[in-house]
């Protein structure tokens, strides 16, 4: 199948899993809005006989992850995802608590979830599931511990790798509920757990930015939350009057938009990360320069795309996220000159070209110039030194750049698309 042919096909599977279904009348029921969803990712296919298996197992243990919300709510629901397991996962007990500090909870915020009423569910392999609600008081900006007690072995191999925040491995035993929690290892990425949604009267909705490396945070300081859609999700909800909305961060590090990279291409992977998010209302697309730059290096002649190849599959997602109803902002892609071996001036070239029609083309129904915020006046190939990470990716303050060059007027409420 020719690689249009495979876009077109990602792209309606994902409108067919995202159109709306008719609901007949009924009592209203809670608007459920996501407030932190790390975008999952397989890890690792499994070992060839007699070496041994790089992906972690855990059973009899306790993950403590750390969820840093954006918008608060009254009451919470989790959701577990086991898309890239070989085996069912079993959840023992499934907690979430208020952080104090490192692995500890605050005394009296811990609070049980379920699942159809039981406190434990079995998951199969490749399912995902979301608890029952609880009532709950969950504060925006702030950290939250969800605690997953795992009492059989499972590989950890559906995760979000790019963390950049210190989780928490138990000690044996079922540790969910305890308040000082006795670690015996740490991580820096986030396991089965995919999404924390809320309930807020106040709130119009969720953003959802779906992207690669520099949307995921890449070469921001680690347990900071100073990634791009971080500083936005706090602008937004600190600045008097602005809309009320959450920040969700659908960004995988390594992502392509054509093909997959480290984890499904975006393509693949839009009507789950984007279109199927509780309460989604607008849309930041943040793609192509994988798909630009693995073109100097791979070895595989189908990563050798062209700027109109990544046009067409940026478009496919713009129009993806009109049927839906969604407002959807295209950002430009960033300098990325001296990173090798990412950089050629024909890869620049395609970058400019790509660039251009998200400026220009008219499939967007904005555009967040995050190129323009961020490269050096002097040379527009290069990042201003004050925002260079490592050449490729922004440093934190470059991401902050980024958040504050956002017009909060882009996500007032509009009429819908049609």
């Amino acid at each position: 199948m020719s690689r249009p042919a495979r876009l077109i096909a990602l792209t309606l599977a994902c409108a067919a899993v995202a159109a709306p279904a008719a609901h007949a009348q009924g009592p209203a029921r809670p608007h459920w809005i996501a407030t932190w969803s790390p975008a999952q990712s397989w890890m690792d296919p499994r070992p060839a006989a007699g070496t041994p298996d790089p992906v972690p197992t855990y059973a009899n243990r306790t993950l403590r992850e750390i969820v840093h919300t954006t918008l608060g709510g009254d009451s919470v629901r989790i959701r577990i995802s086991n898309e890239y397991g070989d085996r069912p996962l079993v959840i023992g007990d499934a907690r979430v608590a208020l952080r104090a500090a490192g692995a500890d909870t605050k005394p009296g915020t811990d609070r049980a979830f379920t699942f159809g009423g039981r406190p434990s569910v079995t998951i199969g392999a490749g399912a995902v599931v979301t608890s029952d609600p609880i009532a709950y008081r969950v504060p925006q900006l702030a950290d939250l511990a969800v605690s997953l007690y795992l009492p059989d072995s499972a590989r950890t191999s559906t995760r979000h790798p790019l963390g950049l925040q210190t989780n928490y491995v138990s000690a044996a035993g079922d540790l969910a509920a305890a308040s000082h929690f006795a670690v015996d290892t740490s991580y820096a990425m986030w396991t089965f757990l995919t999404g924390v949604d809320v309930t807020n009267r106040r709130a119009a909705g969720a953003i959802v930015a779906i992207g690669n490396s520099i949307t995921d945070g890449y070469h921001s300081t680690p347990d900071s939350n100073r990634r791009w859609p971080d500083d936005f999700a706090r602008r937004l909800l600190t600045t008097p009057g602005a809309p009320v909305l959450s920040v969700v961060n659908a960004g995988i590090s390594g992502n392509r938009v054509l093909d997959p990279g480290a984890g499904p291409s975006a393509l693949a992977r839009f009507g789950r990360d984007v279109l199927l998010q509780p309460g989604v209302r607008y849309v930041i697309v943040m793609e192509g320069i994988n798909d630009i730059g693995w073109a100097n290096f791979s070895k595989n002649p189908d990563d050798r795309v062209s700027a109109a190849q990544i046009i067409f599959g940026l478009a496919q997602m713009a129009r993806a996220a009109h049927e839906r109803g969604l407002v959807v902002y295209g950002a430009t892609l960033t300098p990325f000159a001296t990173s090798e071996p990412y950089y050629s001036a024909a890869s620049d070239a395609k970058r400019d070209s790509v660039n251009a029609w998200i400026r220009t083309g008219g499939a967007f129904d904005g555009v967040i110039d995050f190129d323009a915020v961020t490269r050096d006046p002097a040379d527009p190939r290069r990042f201003l030194p004050a925002y260079d990470g490592d050449q490729l990716h922004p440093n934190d303050a470059g991401y902050a750049a980024m958040a504050r060059s956002i017009d909060l007027a882009l996500f007032r409420p509009r009429p819908a698309h049609h």
